[in-house]
């Protein structure tokens, strides 16, 4: 009877039913936060919109739970999931009361709920995969490009310090300057101060905008392109794997049950064949 009811719990947790009604839940939430910014609507809402949080949480414990119970006895493997321990992470802070000191944890782990969109959805899992997959090869990038700006501030400050102090008075000043040219934030402004003094100025700021706008940022999406494709190519992978002795048991288990099922179907059938013959 137990292991019906896991296999019950599996089914229902793994269920695409199951999936859309926890993606419309945690949109619901998200208009549930945006109305309680509604001084007009909290005045005359507020009951209905504490029971509706209160709901909402409840039904993502109940989430949990049955995730959990699908697992038993090997519920452990419930918390190598890294998105499971986001996902229970986010239901422990809710249950922080909003009163006093915790007030401010709690209302930021109402807020963490909408984050949840990204575990229930396989897509955006995919995208944060990637992205955190990326991260190695971007520092690489960052330090390129850290070098290549730590040398035009200080060429810039040499160039132009004593002409346009307002922009290039010092190392820290010349680094914001060029961090608000690689912006395209009004940098024309400063370029042309610069020409002011200097009228091959342009070559130094339009250098500085092709290599840190243009080419840096097409190097950041190269390196987020090949990790999206090794991303989905694992995904694959882990898809094709061969299916566990867990899973097979429980397959063979679910076989079992539907042939007793089908056995006792037809006993009875047999039984009311020979009372109709009698």
């Amino acid at each position: 009877m137990l292991d019906k009811m896991r296999g019950y719990a599996h089914r229902l947790t793994k269920s695409h039913a199951f999936e859309y009604f926890i993606i419309g839940l945690i949109l619901f939430n998200a208009v549930v936060l945006g109305l309680e910014t509604l001084p007009s609507v909290m005045n005359g809402y507020s009951y209905w919109i504490g029971l509706s949080q209160q709901a909402i949480l409840g039904v993502f414990i109940i989430e949990a739970a049955l995730k959990i119970f699908a697992l038993t006895p090997r519920a452990d493997r419930y918390f190598r999931d890294g998105w499971n321990v986001f996902d229970f992470s986010i239901i422990v802070l809710s249950l922080v009361p909003a009163t006093g000191g915790f007030a401010v944890i709690a209302r930021l782990a109402r807020l963490m709920r909408l984050l949840r969109l990204v575990s229930a959805v396989p897509e955006l899992r995919l995208i944060v995969a990637t992205l955190v997959r990326s991260i190695p090869s971007m520092l690489h990038i960052v330090a390129l490009m850290s070098l290549m700006v730590y040398i035009y501030a200080i060429i810039g400050y040499q160039l132009f310090h004593e002409h346009d102090p307002e922009h290039w008075r010092n190392l820290g000043i010349s680094l914001l300057s060029l961090f608000r040219v690689v912006t395209l934030e009004d940098w024309t402004d400063i370029m042309y101060k610069a020409m002011e003094l200097h009228p091959l100025a342009w070559i130094y700021f339009v250098s500085f905008v092709i290599f840190g706008t243009f080419v840096v940022i097409n190097l950041f999406i190269a390196v987020v392109i090949n990790n999206l494709d090794e991303a989905k190519q694992e995904r694959l992978r882990k898809l094709e794997q061969p299916p566990t002795s867990e899973n097979l048991l429980s397959e063979l288990r679910a076989t079992q049950q539907s042939l007793r099922r089908l056995e006792d179907q037809l006993q009875r059938r047999q039984e009311e064949d020979d009372e109709g013959s009698g």
